[in-house]
């Protein structure tokens, strides 16, 4: 809703907030949005890192369009940029299956 502006005013930092919730909650489809938000920079600064951790957490749910971007952001990250990427990544996926 308040990332589309869907019946409230578009709110980036509302949508934020929602998706962060859900995401570390595991939700695939909350991943992928705020793999979009970091991506194209939408309420948080553009960040390629973070955009490929949320990416990369819902591919591995099983979101087609989450690995799609995940692969074709490779191109534009560097070999350090990528395991940053990988690495955070892990971290929150132990954090998830813990709770």
């Amino acid at each position: 809703m308040y990332y589309t502006g869907n019946g409230v005013p578009q709110d980036y930092k509302k949508a934020l907030q929602w998706f962060s919730k859900a995401a570390e909650q595991g939700e695939a489809l909350a991943q992928y949005n705020l793999g979009l938000m970091y991506f194209n920079g939408f309420g948080v600064p553009q960040d390629y890192v973070q955009a490929y951790k949320w990416f990369n957490l819902s591919a591995a749910q099983g979101n087609e369009k989450a690995r799609e971007n995940r692969d074709s952001l490779l191109k534009k990250m560097t070999s350090a940029q990528i395991a940053e990427g990988q690495r955070l990544s892990r971290e929150a996926m132990e954090r998830m299956q813990k709770k």
